[in-house]
């Protein structure tokens, strides 16, 4: 199954042509504070019905954006928290108002699917994936402090002043034998890695931890993510995998997935990966290098360009508070 770009990307009129048998299920989720992907599990057809119409979509939690990294919703935030919990105002025209003015929301916020992002996740059984922007369910408008809200701010400003941002992650981690559940029960301490030497560009240790390595490669190949190479790093069961530089909005998607897949490629296997920047005091740490270049005077990616006053990568109508005016002057970020 393939769209346009990338191997593994969908269109919509893809997805309806596969969606009987082939694939039954589609992961809609968004990027939290944390970069963890978060959301629900559709039924393939229904996703159809509901979620790519205009304005179509699903809602979730407004606490989502309000949290600790165990999950715990965190004081003092004012749009959502404990203390808040959620606001029913009687009046839909007072909710609006408050919404523009404020960006509160009843509880929920919406999840705005970027069909752009639809793509097999071809790590898991029958399943697509779509990415998806945080809406306030009552103006439609950009949650302003969601991440790819917050991206795309920067984008459409870069874009004011002419300019076009291309990236590449290049994320380091390391694999265990010792499986999350068992790493989670034994206070993620004394874990088995899965080699045993410094593998820095060693073919040969490279070699014995291809049991993973492979996987992931492939699957994220098979999945919208291109995929350069990888390569052993300094420490004991530490990997370097690289993918291709796009525009910038597309890399922080592909960047998402590319972490959602190899945990869960790990979780199906026995195995553990982590990211984490310094996991083991005697060992290297992990490093996350973002690549980083500026064109001028090219035509913008996805997520870059203008038509009239309209963000970039937004939807028609839709606006991201706190986004420049048509006659505001930005300076390049």
């Amino acid at each position: 199954m393939a769209g346009k770009g990338p191997r593994g990307m969908l269109s919509v009129a893809q997805l309806r042509e596969v969606a009987e048998g082939r694939v039954e299920t589609v992961v809609v989720g968004f990027t939290d504070m944390y970069g963890r992907l978060m959301g629900k599990r559709f039924d393939a057809e229904f996703f159809l019905e509901t979620c790519v119409r205009p304005g179509g979509g699903t809602h979730a939690c407004n606490y989502l954006l309000a949290l600790d990294i165990d999950m715990e919703p965190v004081k003092g935030y004012k749009f959502a928290s404990w203390e808040q919990g959620c606001e029913f105002c009687p009046h839909l025209l007072q909710r609006r108002k408050d919404a523009e003015t404020d960006h509160r929301t009843d509880g929920d916020f919406q999840l705005a699917p970027d069909l752009q992002t639809l793509r097999t996740a071809s790590w898991l059984d029958k399943t697509a994936m779509v990415q998806c922007d945080v809406a306030n369910e009552l103006t439609q408008n950009l949650m302003p402090h969601a991440p790819r809200s917050i991206l795309k701010l920067q984008v459409g400003r870069a874009a004011l002043q002419g300019f076009t941002a291309m990236a590449a992650s290049e994320l380091e981690y390391f694999i265990y034998k010792t499986s999350y559940k068992d790493a989670f029960k034994q206070g993620y301490r004394d874990l088995e890695a899965m080699g045993w030497h410094n593998g820095d560009y060693s073919v040969l240790q490279g070699t014995r931890e291809e049991v993973f390595n492979s996987k992931a490669r492939r699957h994220l190949a098979r999945s919208g993510v291109p995929v350069e190479n990888s390569k052993g790093e300094t420490g004991v069961s530490q990997h370097e995998l690289n993918v291709r530089y796009t525009d910038i909005l597309q890399m922080a998607d592909r960047h998402v997935v590319f972490k959602q897949c190899l945990k869960e490629v790990a979780d199906a296997n026995g195995v553990s990966v982590t990211f984490m920047a310094k996991p083991e005091g005697g060992q290297a740490g992990n490093s996350c290098h973002i690549h980083l270049v500026s064109t001028c005077g090219r035509r913008a990616g996805r997520g870059g360009g203008l038509t009239g006053k309209k963000v970039p990568g937004t939807r028609r109508g839709q606006r991201v508070p706190g986004g420049p005016g048509p006659r505001q002057r930005l300076q390049v970020f």
